[in-house]
């Protein structure tokens, strides 16, 4: 993981917010967060980061930016990244540009690693982290539905999962084991919550 350096970190008199999604697999992050991407699409106060990761676009999963692992170095060292992590096989990246709103006010909501947390918080005055996570059983029954992993592999990551800690941030805890649009409520009403 890259810590940010000191010529990216956003000026203390900044008024926005930094909101790190984070959870386990099988939570619904990205469903929660396609929802309320929508729904707050015309809402200039919010903003959801897009990542940079080193692996290509696939049909049904996140839209974002990819490079290949020599491009993803080059842009980390130049320091086009505000923040970065490995995970998977797979590297991700959080462009500097995409926190610029935080200066301005604006609310940015982005999908981050749970190991990612502590270098994220020098990133901004005001951040929050917004755990979405659901049962046990449940993100077993999710994962097994996906298809991509035999039960040994799910079991083995949902015994992985690293504890959810902060220096300084508030967390949010948003349980999804309802209906999306039950969920997804609850996700809009904390952000709009941090909008006013």
């Amino acid at each position: 993981m890259s810590l940010p350096s000191p010529d990216i970190a956003i000026p203390a008199a900044q008024t926005g917010v930094l909101v790190l999604v984070v959870g386990p697999s099988g939570a619904g992050k990205d469903t929660l967060m396609d929802a309320a991407r929508t729904e707050l699409a015309a809402d200039p106060r919010y903003r959801f980061a897009r990542r940079l990761i080193t692996r290509p676009a696939m049909a049904g999963a996140e839209d974002h930016d990819t490079c290949d692992e020599a491009g993803f170095d080059a842009t980390e060292a130049d320091g086009g990244l505000a923040l970065s992590w490995r995970a998977h096989g797979l590297s991700y990246g959080i462009p500097v540009t995409e926190l610029t709103g935080i200066g301005a006010g604006a609310v940015v909501i982005v999908n981050v690693s749970r190991r990612a947390i502590t270098a994220a918080e020098r990133l901004a005055e005001r951040v929050m982290v917004l755990n979405i996570t659901a049962p046990v059983e449940v993100l077993a029954q999710r994962l097994a539905a996906r298809g991509r992993e035999s039960e040994a592999d799910i079991a083995t990551r949902l015994k992985r999962e690293a504890p959810l800690t902060t220096e300084r941030a508030e967390i949010v805890t948003i349980m999804n084991d309802r209906s999306i649009a039950e969920a997804a409520e609850e996700l809009l009403t904390v952000l709009r919550g941090l909008g006013r």
